[in-house]
Formats: C-alpha cells, sequence, structure tokens
C-alpha cells in the first residue's frame, strides 16, 4: 500500500503515523533549497526525507527514528527511491543523536524537519508504536526544541507543523532554549474555517525570504485545492 507521488513511493506499513497532509505540507513549505545538510527528527517512513532530497539535490540528508519497525521502512523506502546516496537513516532516539553528534563536533544542520508528536496528554493509541508518534512520551517539546538548538547551524532554521492548540507549548519551549519564532503559518483544511495547524519557522536569523508567509487553506468551498495549495504541492501530488 502506502503513497505515490510524482517522483517515489513511500510504504509507511509498521509506522506509527502514516502519510499526512502534515507531512506533506511541510515538506513542500520549508525552504530547503540553499541547505547543504537537513536533519529529519522522527522520520517515520522517510517522507520528510525523499521530499527534501526531490527539492535539493545536493542536500545530506540524515533520518532519525526512535521506533525499530518505522526505521526499517524508512531504510526500504530510501533505497527504492532515486536519492538513495543522499540519505542516511539512523534508529535512534534523537536525544542519543544529538549527544553523539555533539561529542564528533560535526557542522550544524542549515534546515531541521519536524512533524512531532504532539498530543501531550488525554488517551493514548492502543498500539505502542502509534502512541509513540502521535503523544510526546518518549521526546518532550523542551527535548525536541533543545535539540534543535543545539544541532543548527549558526543561520540554520527548524521547520514542524503543529495542530494550532499544541503549536503554543512549542513555541514557548523554543524560546526557553533561545530559540525564537520566526514564522507561524495558520493554515486552515477549507477555506472560510478556523486554522487548525500552524506552519512554525524557528532560527536565531530572519526567515529565509523564499519561504512562503501567508495564511492559507488546504481547500476551496467545493473541495479543489486552493492556489497556494497547488503551488507548494504541485511538484508531488499526481493529480496536479
Amino acid at each position: 500500500m502506502g503513497f505515490t507521488f510524482k517522483q517515489f513511493h513511500v510504504d509507511d506499513f509498521g509506522c506509527g503515523m502514516p502519510v499526512s497532509t502534515d507531512s506533506v505540507l511541510l515538506g513542500s513549505w520549508a525552504p530547503i533549497n540553499h541547505a547543504k545538510r537537513v536533519l529529519d527528527i522522527g522520520a517515520g517512513s522517510g517522507l520528510l526525507s525523499l521530499m527534501a532530497a526531490q527539492r535539493n539535490s545536493l542536500a545530506i540528508i540524515d533520518a532519525v527514528e526512535l521506533d525499530e519497525t518505522a526505521a526499517n521502512t524508512c531504510v526500504s523506502n530510501v533505497a527504492n527511491s532515486p536519492w538513495a546516496a543522499q540519505i542516511r537513516v539512523h534508529q535512534q532516539s534523537i536525544q542519543q543523536f544529538t549527544e553523539a553528534t555533539l561529542a564528533t563536533n560535526t557542522a550544524g544542520y542549515d534546515v531541521i524537519l519536524c512533524n512531532p508528536p504532539y498530543f501531550l496528554n488525554g488517551p493514548t493509541a492502543a498500539s505502542n508504536n502509534r502512541a509513540t508518534a502521535r503523544h510526546a512520551l518518549t521526546l518532550s517539546f523542551t527535548e525536541l526544541m533543545q535539540s534543535c538548538a543545539q544541532l543548527l547551524s549558526t543561520d540554520g532554521i527548524a521547520c514542524l507543523v503543529l495542530p494550532t492548540v499544541e503549536a503554543h507549548s512549542l513555541i514557548a519551549a523554543a524560546k526557553a532554549v533561545d530559540l525564537p519564532l520566526q514564522l507561524a503559518v495558520a493554515v486552515s483544511s477549507v477555506m472560510g474555517k478556523a486554522p487548525n495547524r500552524q506552519l512554525l519557522l524557528f532560527s536565531q536569523q530572519a526567515a529565509p525570504a523564499d519561504c512562503i508567509a501567508e495564511d492559507f487553506a488546504i481547500l476551496v468551498q467545493h473541495g479543489q485545492y486552493t492556489d497556494t495549495m497547488r503551488r507548494l504541492t504541485q511538484d508531488f501530488y499526481l493529480k496536479l
């Protein structure tokens, strides 16, 4: 099964979070055209890494995924893509990856991408991998943003997507580690409805000029994609 895009296929079997509109939005929106090093935190099936590789053929991409099953699926998706040489998959926690990377004094990342576990409380999913992917059980917002702050290059950016309610907690966690919010784009599912997700960009520098900064909706009232959504995703979705 999985999901087929214009230039690659993603099998999301065994991943806590399947291919989602949120990840497609983030992977299309994040300004990565000039990045040399990209980090995908909580890579899951590898969708964000594959989108980054398609958009930037020169970037070296590290995909970090804690869950063994998801990491194996990510390895397979990368191997079956045109960009196997660009993407390295690491099956470990971001906390472990951060510690190991800092120990080697490796240069920082130009772009960090993350569609993080976002539920801070409430009932968890029955399966362990889905619960881990959806709830902040093994990775708090504070730990996540601390890793981002430590792993970014001086002028690097961290781009994340979250439901609107949880975004406020993430912004506060980033502020606490001196990684200020530079841009927030509110996205609604249908034009005229209240935004239900936020595309967030954190950096010590101002947001890049090539980043889409206006709020937008995914669909117009009669179910078709808005012009902004088409512009963002036309290189990926088969029917655009």
